[in-house]
């Protein structure tokens, strides 16, 4: 366990994983479930997935055409309309650092982590409870993408937990969005005490304390809106998907074909 990233080698990995690799210089991270056999289930905005030619914009760029990808042949496999995709471990870390996501860390642990999104203090489901959910909202979707609320940490945070946070007008499970979001909180919530603290040193390490409590205070493990929620129940009650046996039977027959492959 390392003091900023938890960084691993392919074969300590195992299915049910929460993996991720940074991109852009470490500028930020992107998550997913690895599920086994070098296939990766991940969340990426929709946009993006339909332009693989063109340029973008956003912070995610485009994921590769599945005709692309020597190692596996359905690689980029995903419903229309939907962001959740499954692809091979060399196409999710793209030449990237492969780096493995803690759960249940001490707060002390998780507050020694000057980067979020790398841990948190809740505790993960079992391996196969974890690929269920992957491979249900790999063939319902995670909704929307929004990259303060709804991004690809928040769709592994859930598969790994089943927790969803209640109050929708506020920041997400991601530990990189509280991250973004604290850092300049703590700086001016500290700004008041630079009359009343001369030294640079002291507003520093106040500014420092609060960044870690902010986080600290958004990570699921402590939080008290959040609420378990099974996959089946998430994807009937937000809209993501029509509630049929058969339909979801087939669904989950295909998946578990893919991942065989």
């Amino acid at each position: 366990m390392g003091l900023l990233t938890n960084r691993v080698e392919r074969s300590e990995i195992k299915p049910g994983d929460h993996i991720y690799t940074y991109r852009a210089v470490f500028t930020y991270s992107h998550h997913g479930i690895f599920v086994g056999g070098s296939k990766v289930v991940h969340f990426r905005p929709e946009r993006n997935l339909d332009s693989s030619t063109e340029p973008s914009s956003d912070l995610y760029d485009p994921i590769s055409p599945r005709s692309t990808c020597p190692t596996f042949p359905d690689c980029g496999f995903r419903q229309p309309n939907s962001g959740v995709v499954l692809s091979c471990l060399d196409c999710f870390l793209r030449n990237g650092s492969l780096y493995c996501f803690e759960y249940g860390v001490t707060p002390s642990v998780f507050l020694a982590k000057v980067r979020g999104g790398t841990c948190t203090t809740a505790m993960s489901d079992p391996p196969e409870t974890v690929i269920h959910r992957a491979m249900y909202l790999l063939q319902n979707g995670f909704g929307n993408y929004d990259i303060f609320k709804n991004n690809c940490e928040d769709f592994a945070l859930y598969c790994k937990t089943g927790l969803l946070i209640m109050e929708k007008q506020g920041v997400g499970r991601s530990g990189q969005a509280s991250s973004v979001i604290g850092a300049p909180l703590a700086a001016l919530l500290s700004s008041p005490l630079k009359l009343l603290m001369p030294s640079p040193v002291g507003v520093a390490t106040v500014t420092a304390g609060m960044y870690c409590m902010s986080r600290y205070a958004t990570d699921i493990g402590v939080r008290s809106d959040v609420i378990k929620v099974a996959v089946e129940d998430l994807a009937v009650s937000l809209g993501w998907a029509e509630h049929h046996d058969e339909a979801a039977q087939e669904n989950e027959a295909l998946s578990r074909q893919l991942v065989t492959l």
